[in-house]
């Protein structure tokens, strides 16, 4: 393997942590002057990444599959994993291990990312692979992470030629829909990982930045003012949705995101398996009776059918083969073909059906057990989510005159930009703008044209790019999109009321940080002593929401019902010297620095005293100081 010619120049890393696949791409920093041309017109490259494909092979891909399988002792013969940088790793990252983890699906942790953002587990401690056997080895979901950046650090230094990862500006994307929990767990994961210059993006903004980069100077000739840019991102593993905006100032574009989608655990894998059910059932109709082994089988056989089918619209079926279990088949196979008609059924018509503009995603019935893990959607449709999400903007009256609405007040795009795997098949790409095309007319828009479907090349690698490119738009190289915190941020108030027995008394909910506070800026909680508990442990609550985005900061709100979520409470005590048990005015300061995390200053009235409380709710780190 060459080692990367990077000279000596610093660059910007842009690294995109995939629930299925991780990618990483790299572009020169822009220097102090404009003199060296070629470095001011660079472009995002993506850096492959060398793992191990099969036993005792190394190989560079631009992907890396987002498995970490933990061998036995008996898995692999010794040296068949060695790596240029390791000779006996531990675990095995990448092609191998996605491949060897559906043979053995109890050693592999999938989706790690998904289950930083799983609140109902603890998210340090070491449960993957979820429900295991006892004899196999566990990592925690931020390990699990971190040993992913990890192998993408080590391989990117192998290539550099003895630079260090950790010495370059690392942009790493995140879900949009991460709350501060999990944000807060990826930042520990990457300085595990040994990255130690590190800014989170959202990643439906990172494919847009892509397509800003794609199109160079001629990105304003695709865009207009008065546009409202539906990005919609399905990978493997998740959905997410935005909207973003297009206005002017002072005679330029500016483009602004207005709006984020939940966390939705669906994607490519479900389509997958879906897949591999109805194979399953024609073969145990056939009389081949399938065990769970054989539907991992099926499982990776019919994600392998399906790209394929897409890819080539002239092929009519693809064979999918499985190694035979019991006496009769040792060292056998069983077949089946998967055809044409049986991805349109299953995948067109079941995760993309016609819908309703108002449609909302089923609920299931719940049954009065169940089994913990990721909270997947129970409804498969994506583009009953979609309508929910487009819906959510009309409901809630956020960036009024910004968003283009029609008269049951949804939000109708003028562009789609696709992203994620999933979206590069052609028919999935016809039928979501078909379904949303139905909802415009519905709504007396005109449907969008083919040229309002912004088109980006490699959708499995654009948000890689994109992070990159955005790297160079914060040191002032390139076009930014206006966006901050995803959430109205709330930190509890106890009311001021007589105590009554049994009844502790009413909280009311500070707001401290508006939805889309922008990076690097503060505010100071305006007209308003609260008073600060000191001396005495005392308990800190947040609280957070996605729905109400018009309050300002310092607004005071006594009834939200289901409108705000209340995050991980935290108990500390602030000390304050010959002052105990203690109530000290305050006046409150909130910024959201550079990194997107949220602070909270608490500024004595009578004296130099502040206080700091990060919003990294899991982990808050506290000062307190003149």
């Amino acid at each position: 393997m060459t080692p990367l010619d990077t000279g000596h120049d610093e660059l910007i890393i842009g690294i995109d942590l995939g629930t299925t696949n991780c990618a990483l791409a790299q572009i020169p920093a822009p220097g102090n002057d404009d003199h060296d041309h070629d470095r001011a017109e660079a472009r995002s490259e993506v850096q492959p990444v060398a793992q191990v494909v099969n036993p005792g092979e190394v190989a560079e891909r631009s992907l890396l599959p987002s498995f970490l399988y933990l061998p036995g002792d008996l898995d692999f013969a010794k040296g068949a994993l060695a790596l240029p940088w390791e000779p006996s790793p531990s675990r095995l990252v990448g092609e191998l291990a996605r491949v060897r983890g559906a043979e053995v699906p109890g050693r592999v942790v999938t989706s790690s990312k998904s289950w930083l953002s799983n609140a109902a587990v603890d998210r340090t401690a070491a449960i993957l692979p979820w429900q295991a056997p006892e004899d196999v080895p566990k990592v925690s979901p931020v390990e699990a992470s971190a040993g992913l950046l990890e192998h993408l650090r080590q391989a990117w230094e192998q290539r550099a030629g003895g630079r260090r990862l950790a010495e370059q500006d690392v942009v790493l994307t995140v879900p949009a829909s991460f709350d501060e929990d999990a944000r807060e767990l990826t930042r520990r994961a990457a300085a595990q990982a040994g990255l130690a210059r590190l800014t989170l993006l959202e990643e439906p903004q990172a494919a847009f930045y892509a397509w800003i980069e794609s199109q160079g100077d001629a990105w304003r000739e695709h865009v207009r003012v008065g546009d409202l840019v539906l990005v919609c991102d399905i990978g493997g593993g998740t959905s997410d949705f935005t909207l973003i905006t297009v206005a002017e100032e002072a005679g330029e574009l500016r483009l602004e995101r207005v709006a984020v989608g939940d966390h939705i655990l669906l994607g490519g894998d479900n389509m997958d398996l879906a897949l591999a059910r109805l194979l399953q059932q024609r073969l145990e109709a056939e009389g081949h009776r399938i065990d769970t082994w054989q539907l991992h089988a099926l499982w990776h056989q019919a994600r392998v059918a399906k790209e394929r089918l897409f890819a080539d619209p002239g092929l009519s079926a693809h064979e999918v083969i499985v190694r035979g279990r019991g006496t009769r088949l040792v060292g056998g196979t069983i077949k089946t073909m998967l055809a044409r008609e049986d991805l349109d059924r299953v995948v067109v018509d079941g995760f993309f059906p016609a819908v309703p503009r108002d449609a909302e995603p089923a609920r299931q019935r719940r049954v009065g057990f169940q089994e913990l893990g990721l909270a997947y959607a129970a409804d498969p449709a994506v583009t009953r989510h979609l309508a929910r999400f487009l819906n959510q903007p009309a409901r809630h009256a956020a960036s009024a005159g910004l968003v283009r609405r029609g008269p049951s007040g949804m939000a109708c795009p003028t562009r789609i930009l696709f992203n994620g795997g999933v979206m590069k098949a052609a028919p999935l790409r016809q039928q979501l703008v078909s379904v949303v095309n139905g909802w415009l007319e519905a709504e007396g828009f005109a449907p969008l044209a083919e040229t309002e479907v912004l088109e980006t090349a490699d959708l499995d690698l654009a948000v890689a790019r994109g992070a990159a490119y955005y790297g160079r738009a914060r040191r002032g190289r390139g076009v930014r999109i206006r966006a901050g915190v995803p959430r109205t941020y709330y930190i509890g108030v106890e009311s001021a009321m007589p105590s009554v027995p049994g009844l502790p008394a009413p909280l009311k909910a500070l707001c401290v940080v508006p939805f889309g506070m922008e990076e690097g800026t503060e505010a100071q909680v305006p007209g308003r002593e609260f008073g600060l508990v000191v001396g005495e442990p005392a308990e800190f609550r947040f609280l957070s929401s996605v729905v109400r985005k018009d309050d300002a900061i310092g607004s005071l709100i006594e009834d939200w019902s289901d409108e705000l979520e209340e995050l991980s409470p935290l108990e500390v005590e602030l000390a304050l010297r010959g002052r105990e048990q203690t109530v000290v005015p305050v006046r409150l300061l909130s910024r959201v620095t550079e990194v997107g995390t949220l602070e909270l200053w608490c500024v004595a009235r009578d004296g130099p005293e502040r206080w700091k409380l990060e919003l990294n709710v899991r982990a808050p780190r506290l000062e307190a100081g003149a």
